[in-house]
């Protein structure tokens, strides 16, 4: 007699032997924020051509903070989106900058996560004077095979509930991919 309800564990196993349930890396988006337009803004462009060799798009401030004296519509920051092998390169880049180590609040609840880093020269960019010290933040969404259907024009529908990437799911990818550390950080008070 076989049993109609199969056990916890044997559903458990059936989903992480399942090639669909993979997680793997969709786009990688690196952006440096420098909170003005004009010349700091085109080097910390040049900075990101340099890292990707993608032309980099350029963020606008959405309304006018007299106290950062800057305007509405001016153009504040420039980021850049890699996918494919170029991203795993420069994610391993941004990790070794962080030793391996983010904490619990850098994971989203939709399964993607991100940090910053302080210097670009710490990812091999030799340091020029002329251009000077940027930090940038980089943003990495996650996706399992199947994602397509949300975006695809014909017969667009939504991914499934079980099948969406959790935070779980995505500090447990990073724990076994890369052999990162996830802290908690204690709020001091």
């Amino acid at each position: 007699r076989i049993d109609p309800e199969p056990s916890a564990k044997m559903v458990a196993e059936d989903k992480l032997s399942n090639p669909m349930r993979d997680i793997r890396v969709s786009k990688l988006v690196l952006n440096i924020c420098v909170g003005e337009s004009g010349d700091r803004l085109q080097k910390a462009a040049k900075v990101l051509e340099q890292l990707t060799g993608q032309v980099p798009v350029y963020g606008k401030a959405r309304y006018t903070v007299r106290s950062f004296s800057i305007r509405r519509n001016e153009k504040i920051s420039c980021s850049v989106t890699v996918r494919g092998e170029k991203a795993m390169q420069l994610l391993e880049a941004g990790l070794k900058v962080k030793e391996y180590e983010l904490l619990r609040k850098n994971f989203s609840e939709t399964g993607n996560f991100g940090f910053g880093i302080a210097e670009h020269i710490d990812l091999g960019i030799k340091y020029d004077p002329s251009t000077g010290i940027y930090g940038m933040d980089f943003y990495v969404c996650l996706e399992r095979p199947g994602f397509r259907v949300a975006r695809r024009r014909k017969m667009k529908t939504r991914v499934g509930v079980q099948h969406k990437v959790t935070k779980d799911d995505s500090i447990k990818w990073f724990q076994t991919k890369y052999e990162g550390v996830v802290l908690n950080k204690i709020p001091i008070g």
